[in-house]
């Protein structure tokens, strides 16, 4: 079986599954690449439209593999390159929802953070635990925590490794939706759906709009903001979304 798998659960839907129940989907090598190709290729193909992240029933991803890691050297992890496995990650140009049950730690925690939407069961658990072992989070856990909970939440988190449940991360702000843990995976592929419907080019630019203008000074994101905005002026989803709107019916959007 393999250890990641892309399925096409809905039109314009694609979910991407870790499957490593053995090593509670521990991040190797191997599913680090594979999760960094799945979403190099989804995030080119015009036909999808939103994606989904998830683990399994019991288990997101519980943090990285220690046993590849123990003994590492600093020039190790140069060599090993995993800064740029992240990276397809981080610059989809998708929508990305992360659907989370069980153990969101470390690692997981990171790349659950990575998506746009956080989808969690009521028994799932949000934590970086890296300094138990010596560490620190190395993947945008002491970064991308603060802008979504804030620095005392985060450094709570971060300086005694003590993970949250997910009834006080939707508190918090790290997750978006909190459902059974039943549930968890139809919600996302839902919500994916309703957002697959949507246009596509205007999606993007909401994405980056986003995300570029968390590390911009507030006159210069709303810049930015602007001229993206007009932009989808000369989209023919533009002029569809509003005529369709007039006329008083369903809108067809085509990326264009």
């Amino acid at each position: 079986m393999s250890e990641v798998v892309v399925e096409r659960p809905h039109e314009g839907v694609a979910l991407i599954r870790i499957q490593r129940p053995e090593a509670r989907n521990a991040l190797n090598m191997a599913v680090r690449r594979a999760v960094a190709d799945a979403f190099a290729q989804l995030g080119a193909e015009e036909a999808v439209r939103c994606i989904v992240l998830t683990g399994t029933d019991t288990f997101f991803v519980a943090g990285a593999d220690l046993r590849e890691m123990a003994d590492l050297t600093a020039g190790d992890h140069l060599a090993r390159r995993t800064d740029a496995l992240w990276q397809p990650v981080a610059r989809c140009p998708k929508p990305v929802i992360a659907a989370v049950n069980g153990y969101a730690f470390g690692g997981g925690c990171e790349l659950a953070m990575h998506a746009d939407i956080i989808v969690a069961g009521e028994s799932a658990q949000f934590g970086q635990p890296e300094v138990r072992v010596g560490i620190m989070p190395g993947a945008g856990g002491t970064q991308r925590l603060p802008r979504a909970v804030g620095k005392f939440k985060a450094m709570r988190m971060l300086l005694t490794g003590r993970p949250v449940g997910a009834r006080e991360a939707e508190a918090m702000g790290l997750v978006s939706d909190l459902v059974p843990d039943d549930k968890v995976l139809e919600h996302a592929l839902a919500l994916a759906q309703e957002i697959a419907a949507l246009p596509p080019v205007a999606l993007r630019l909401i994405k980056e709009a986003v995300l570029q203008g968390q590390d911009m000074p507030l006159d210069a994101a709303v810049a930015a903001e602007r001229r993206a905005f007009m932009l989808l002026f000369d989209t023919q989803d533009q002029k569809e979304g509003m005529r369709a709107f007039l006329e008083k019916r369903k809108p067809a959007f085509r990326g264009r």
